[in-house]
């Protein structure tokens, strides 16, 4: 395994969702813009999701056109289907991403139907990008646990994992959605998915709910994984844990 590690900051979108008050755009581009300046390659920047379901990320289509002029840099968008994807095209997304629950209860209570249907939902959303020449990052929540139903057993994420990679997703994040997972949890984990999808190809999205996202992130590098999901300040939770 090389010995650098990816960030992918994450904080302009999964991190201002979750805040009461919404962002503006303008002051959402200029977080972007200041990111950038730090030294982050991989950004994502918004999501093309409904307004009435999470209003703080309107106007992503802005915020994208604003900061798409770097050059050698990623800014991601996630899209929750074909809707989504066709207005993330055509306000010039190179990088999408797509996202499944490793528990049904999460599954039902965030876009209200099974983790079957949610994959069902990105299939044709994954092959009009790959058509498009564009990129899909995947992300599979409540990997470690969930508020809803508790324990997740590993065959669980690994199924879904699994599943996105199969369908095209160049890479997966696994998210400790409420950050309940310890350090050999999170190897045992992380051992099972790399089974059935390589370890260069997975992500970490650790929460710090319990103080435990650092040492879950070390445990994870010395299994091998060289991806990590990042949100300046501390930013972020979802709506929906």
């Amino acid at each position: 395994m090389s010995d650098q590690v990816r960030i992918v900051e994450v904080g302009p979108r999964d991190g201002l969702q979750n805040e009461k008050t919404p962002v503006s755009a303008e002051a959402r581009i200029a977080f972007i813009e200041n990111l950038v300046k730090a030294g982050l390659h991989t950004v994502e920047v918004g999501s093309f999701v409904s307004p009435k379901a999470i209003p703080q990320m309107v106007n992503s289509d802005q915020v994208l056109r604003a900061v798409d002029h770097h050059p050698g840099y990623e800014f991601h968008v996630l899209v929750p289907n074909e809707k989504g994807y066709e207005a993330a095209k055509a306000a010039g997304a190179k990088v999408i991403a797509v996202f499944a629950s490793a528990s049904e209860g999460f599954s039902k209570a965030n876009i209200n139907c099974t983790v079957a249907e949610s994959i069902q939902r990105f299939v044709p959303v994954i092959e009009r990008a790959k058509a498009d020449g564009i990129k899909v990052r995947g992300y599979v929540s409540c990997v470690l646990g969930c508020p809803y139903d508790g324990e997740v057993k590993p065959s669980a994420v690994v199924d879904v994992t699994k599943k996105l990679w199969d369908l095209g997703c160049y890479e997966v994040s696994l998210g400790d959605t409420i950050g309940v997972g310890t350090p050999s949890k999170a190897r045992q984990l992380l051992r099972a998915v790399a089974a059935e999808v390589p370890m260069q190809n997975l992500g970490m999205h650790f929460h710090d709910t319990y103080g435990q996202a650092l040492a879950n992130l070390y445990a994870g590098l010395e299994e091998g994984a060289r991806v990590i999901d990042s949100a300046a300040g501390g930013l972020g939770g979802c709506p929906y844990a």
